[in-house]
């Protein structure tokens, strides 16, 4: 009877460690149609990163986020790692996320259930380029004179360029169908060409390794793994030249000084879920060609991404934490991820696809030269989480977009591909401007987002209203450049501020509620927000106050008493 006991102990012990790990569906489907199928392994155990300061660098924070993901990583994936190596089985450790590709058999799939480690396994199919469209004019582009691009016109690059700033001293990242490098107004501000003298270490990755069941033939212009940056769709060239591009014809680049480096996620416009992941990587701890040699110090300020990965291809709720995980280590490192929004067009709830849906995602919506929306751009809520959460966070120009193609030619396209990289511009320009704000994610997107022009929604998504600000369709306005630079430079660092040793204030970080105290009578209490707005003040003669920050957004405060000529630091958490 003992025995029996035991034996249903154990039947119901190993079906429950089956049950504790999620397998999509589609592997399951696709084993019926093939011996190996392509999968990403996510692990349960993640790197505690709740120590990050606000007041570290861009470059401490990444530091800080790179060794902890990558031990992390390091212990939880080597039993699997060792399972694999043991089979002969090819696999790639992504320690961004915890994760691990490998394709495997039916065999091994099962074999993989039973790990304690793991807590899902998904197909990593392929996904699809961001659709975008040429302008039907665009041949009259070449006729063009050499003012201003709409767009730059529009958010008013031009006068933060004659306050002396172009993008100088920041860096620009895009993952994409690749970049033509060699291109005049592009190539200068590559950041491996120095000089006459090209180093693509550091500068660019290449993580298209297999040619992609989608495609029509299996001849890649650019062939795989290639160790020097190259484009095979066009796509990346023209999204990059919005970003940093100037020739003396055009000025279409929104930051013409910032250097740029990329990495190729898609093999002709077709990518899957962990070519992304690696491109993201990277931009993380850049690498040799060799991908060895990791340095966080040399990751960029912004990262431009103008694709999605739709739930027909593959992305869906039983993977959308990958990427989401990856998306919120980023912005922990201090790196600013700006997303289109899609083109599924001005509907209610068309934005439902990653990473543009997630909170941490900076999402850009597009709108057109008539200072209208563009009539192809993704809106909010998004309902696909439940979260109905308000997106795109802000709008940029998209339609009829001026920038070089990978023949060297002037072309306007259309889509949120092209908003997107106006506002990776912005990022730079914003940096570049205070370089104070390096790495620090949250307050550089309040900028932008504080300084947008607001615009109504043309009509009611769900019970938000069309005046509300943000809403569904614009976010919180059309992006301003020049606006958001004046702002960017009233921004000051948390170690730059004299503290005032007279008063106490805690608990800091808070949340909820703040206490200051002080050795004699306060006065008046102003406390500003980073970006220097007075948010509060508060006359007394007491020596304490008590201060409900309960509606106050998370981030840094500055906290001064008349009485005194310095001030102190006030956290709020999330």
């Amino acid at each position: 009877m003992k025995k029996l006991v035991f034996l249903i102990s154990l039947f119901l012990f190993n079906n429950l460690v089956n049950a504790q790990v999620r397998v999509d569906k589609s592997v399951q489907l696709q084993l019926k149609k093939s011996s190996h199928v392509p999968v990403l392994i996510y692990l349960k155990e993640r790197a505690q990163l709740n120590d990050i300061k606000e007041s570290w660098t861009k470059e401490q924070k990444g530091q800080y986020v790179y060794n902890n993901l990558k031990s992390t990583a390091t212990r939880s994936q080597s039993t699997i790692l060792n399972y694999f190596k043991l089979k002969k089985i090819n696999s790639k450790s992504f320690f961004i996320a915890n994760a691990i590709h490998a394709e495997i058999t039916s065999l091994e799939l099962s074999d993989l259930m039973q790990m304690d480690e793991i807590v899902s396994i998904t197909y990593d199919v392929s996904t699809s380029i961001e659709s975008f469209q040429h302008d039907q004019d665009a041949h009259q582009a070449k006729q063009r004179s050499a003012e201003l691009t709409w767009g730059n016109k529009n958010i008013q690059s031009d006068l933060v360029w004659q306050m002396g700033i172009e993008g100088e001293g920041v860096t620009v990242a895009g993952e994409d169908t690749g970049y033509r490098w060699d291109l005049e107004g592009i190539k200068e501000r590559y950041r491996g060409w120095k000089d006459s003298i090209v180093d693509h270490n550091y500068n660019w990755h290449d993580a298209i390794h297999t040619i992609s069941p989608l495609a029509s033939d299996s001849i890649n212009p650019c062939g795989l793994n290639s160790k020097v940056p190259c484009d095979d769709n066009g796509h990346g060239t023209h999204t990059m030249g919005t970003m940093v591009g100037k020739t003396n014809e055009y000025l279409y680049g929104v930051a013409p000084k910032a250097k740029w480096i990329g990495c190729r996620n898609m093999e002709r416009g077709n990518g899957a879920l962990s070519t992304y992941i690696e491109c993201f990587e990277y931009f993380m701890a850049p690498t040799d060609t060799n991908g060895l040699n990791p340095l966080p110090s040399l990751a960029p300020h912004v990262i431009n991404n103008s694709w999605y990965c739709s739930i027909e291809e593959g992305c869906n709720l039983s993977n959308f934490e990958v990427m989401h995980e990856v998306i919120k280590n980023l912005r922990k490192a201090g790196i600013v991820v700006v997303v289109s929004a899609g083109n599924q067009g001005a509907n209610c709830s068309t934005i439902a696809h990653p990473p543009s849906m997630f909170e941490e995602s900076f999402s850009i919506g597009s709108f057109a030269e008539n200072d209208s929306i563009s009539g192809f751009s993704a809106m909010g809520p998004v309902k696909i989480d439940s979260s109905l959460r308000i997106k795109p966070n802000v709008v940029a120009p998209g339609s009829a977009v001026l920038s070089r193609t990978m023949g060297g030619n002037y072309e306007a396209w259309n889509g949120t591909s092209m908003a997107g990289p106006h506002t990776a511009g912005l990022v730079a320009l914003i940096i570049s401007a205070n370089p104070k704000l390096a790495g620090n994610v949250e307050q550089i997107e309040n900028i932008i987002e504080s300084t947008s022009r607001p615009a109504s929604a043309h009509f009611v998504c769900d019970t938000f209203s069309m005046d509300a600000i943000p809403n569904n369709m614009y976010g919180y306005g059309k992006i301003n450049a020049f606006a958001a630079v004046q702002k960017a430079q009233l921004y000051v660092a948390a170690q730059d501020i004299d503290r005032d040793e007279k008063i106490k204030i805690f608990p800091n970080p808070g949340k909820d509620f703040l206490k200051i105290q002080s050795i004699s009578a306060l006065e008046k209490i102003s406390v500003y927000n980073a970006i220097g707005q007075l948010i509060y003040t508060h006359r007394t003669n007491e020596s304490t106050l008590y201060i409900d920050t309960k509606s106050w957004d998370s981030g840094l405060y500055f906290i001064r008493n008349s009485v005194s000529t310095t001030g102190n630091i006030w956290i709020k958490q999330e």
